[in-house]
């Protein structure tokens, strides 16, 4: 079993940088994909994996924005994509299937919180429909690109928000119990953990190996819908607006969020792990109660397998279990 909560102990801490784990890491011939990787922490990761001498390419929802943010990062490529909606996301799987044969790091980033009440075309709930969903079906299209790498690693983002509720089989899109943005964000969160530990499961005989990732509390783009009263209430705003930046509070830059995503991705002492939980590169402790570590029902197997089979339903995509 390769889904083992315990952490390794590694040296690095909370303030690390995403370029300092990077320090010694050779990418070249390599393929990435960072989804969401125009802005914010997928920007970061996307810059680090590119010095690495990764080739990388960015699906984004406004092409012409991406490649001006990504300007003067070598190697990088970028393709129109939705994560809202499937008919977009089957038109990008297609054509990347087309010009790539394999696909080495997956880096599933791309997210959005706390939103008021939205939904896809399909009435499922946004978060959810953006955050999980969305990378579900990307994931099982470019299935064939990880399996053709011979060893690859696919690293999608939690968040430490997902100690807020466990998932809603019965009522994933809230058509019965009243909307709440938080919970709407937790469970979507709580599905990217589980995402993880499925695809794990998964690829694990084929040389797949995938992670979930709590990059700490960052002001990004992402946070675009809190009103100033929330961020005083995270106590994560000085009195000017400015971010307070605290790693060993969990309070970090973008360059130390993306620190956890890159060593996922690249970190030799992985190469026998899959199916974790990650915070400040190492594998999370599990934790019932406490600020810290990750739920016991965010890495359940057993939870992971039955909204597996719920993604099945909604999406009528699948992926051979090992």
């Amino acid at each position: 079993m390769r889904q083992l909560q315990n952490p390794l102990h590694t040296a690095f801490g909370p303030a690390v940088t995403a370029e300092e784990v990077a320090r010694g890491v050779n990418l070249t011939g390599q393929i990435a994909l960072v989804t969401g990787g125009s802005s914010g922490l997928g920007l970061e990761t996307v810059r680090v994996l590119a010095a690495c001498g990764a080739s990388i390419c960015v699906p984004a929802i406004d092409p012409v924005a991406a490649r001006a943010a990504l300007r003067g990062i070598d190697g990088v490529e970028v393709s129109p994509v939705d994560l809202i909606d499937h008919v977009s996301i089957k038109a990008f799987a297609t054509a990347f299937l087309e010009r790539q044969s394999r696909l080495d790091l997956l880096v599933l980033n791309a997210g959005v919180m706390a939103r008021p009440l939205f939904r896809d075309s399909d009435g499922h709930e946004g978060h959810f429909s953006i955050n999980y969903l969305g990378h579900f079906r990307l994931t099982a299209l470019l299935w064939p690109a990880l399996l053709a790498a011979g060893k690859s690693r696919v690293v999608v983002l939690s968040s430490r928000g997902h100690q807020i509720c466990d998932i809603d089989l019965d009522d994933l899109d809230f058509a019965r119990r009243p909307y709440d943005k938080w919970m709407a964000y937790a469970q979507s969160k709580t599905a990217s953990a589980l995402l993880a530990v499925a695809l794990d499961m998964r690829g694990r005989r084929h040389g797949i190996s995938a992670f979930s990732v709590h990059p700490g509390m960052i002001m990004t783009p992402g946070i675009r819908h809190l009103t100033r009263s929330e961020l005083d209430a995270f106590g994560a705003v000085a009195p000017d607006g400015s971010p307070i930046i605290d790693p060993a509070r969990d309070m970090k830059t973008v360059e130390q969020g993306a620190a956890t995503t890159v060593w996922c991705a690249t970190a030799p002492v992985l190469a026998s792990v899959g199916g974790v939980y990650c915070e400040n590169c190492d594998v999370a402790r599990v934790e019932s109660n406490g600020g810290f570590g990750v739920r016991p029902y965010a890495i359940d197997p057993d939870g992971a397998e039955r909204l597996w089979c719920a993604s099945v339903r909604l999406t009528g995509l699948d992926i051979a279990s090992s």
